[in-house]
């Protein structure tokens, strides 16, 4: 059934765990990460950094918790032409302090669209469309000038001036999950029109693309 973006929750990664050495990743339907003693546990957030370009900079949630393995989540390396076996290592972390975002309204997404090559060969009178993978994602809103202080606004601030990595979480009413690593760039400049609340802006920069639960 459809939903609306009504009680939708927005959260920042504001704190990423110790990078933890990934010394290989499997060929499977879901990932299974091998990382001596992780100390992850089932239902964490982590941030991939991959050799595997497809894996690199993504986020996931954790599963099937081992000692020294853990899967990711709906991340399918099977096909052994994008992701080579034996390959694939790196470091992960764990997002271990989340902050929800209070009193923000307007989000908007752009990117995330196709890009295309049209080409056309001497010989023909007609051109060809080469797909050459998608743009990067946008995300903007605007939050209520009089958060700050508080701890989104804090968080925003630190994340912006600091260019530190984080994950952006979205969690439906209906307990849908979207995650994407981000950059955050946030304008405390205050905007003022005549009959609407004052507001400043953020925007996230994603790093790749999101990664989608279903509730």
């Amino acid at each position: 059934m459809a939903r609306t973006p009504t009680g939708t929750i927005h959260s920042v990664a504001t704190v990423l765990s110790v990078a933890k050495t990934i010394t290989g990743i499997s060929n499977a339907a879901e990932a299974v990460v091998s990382s001596v003693a992780h100390g992850f546990a089932n239902g964490d957030i982590v941030l991939l950094l991959s050799s595997w370009g497809r894996l690199n900079y993504r986020a996931y949630r954790v599963k099937s918790v081992a000692a020294d393995t853990f899967v990711l989540e709906g991340a399918n390396t099977t096909n052994t032409d994008w992701y080579t076996p034996g390959q694939g290592g790196g470091t992960v972390r764990k997002a271990t302090t989340w902050v929800d975002l209070d009193r923000t309204m307007n989000h908007n997404t752009s990117g995330g669209d196709a890009k295309t090559v049209n080409v056309k060969f001497i010989e023909s009178d007609v051109e060809f469309v080469l797909n050459d993978g998608f743009n990067a994602v946008q995300r903007t809103f605007e939050m209520d000038a009089d958060m700050i202080g508080s701890p989104a606004y804090d968080a925003l601030k630190l994340l912006s001036e600091t260019n530190a990595d984080t994950i952006v979480r979205r969690r439906a009413k209906t307990g849908a999950l979207s995650l994407i690593p981000a950059k955050v760039a946030f304008n405390e400049e205050e905007t003022l029109t005549e009959g609407q609340a004052v507001v400043v802006k953020g925007t996230f920069n994603a790093q790749n693309l999101s990664t989608r639960y279903a509730a």
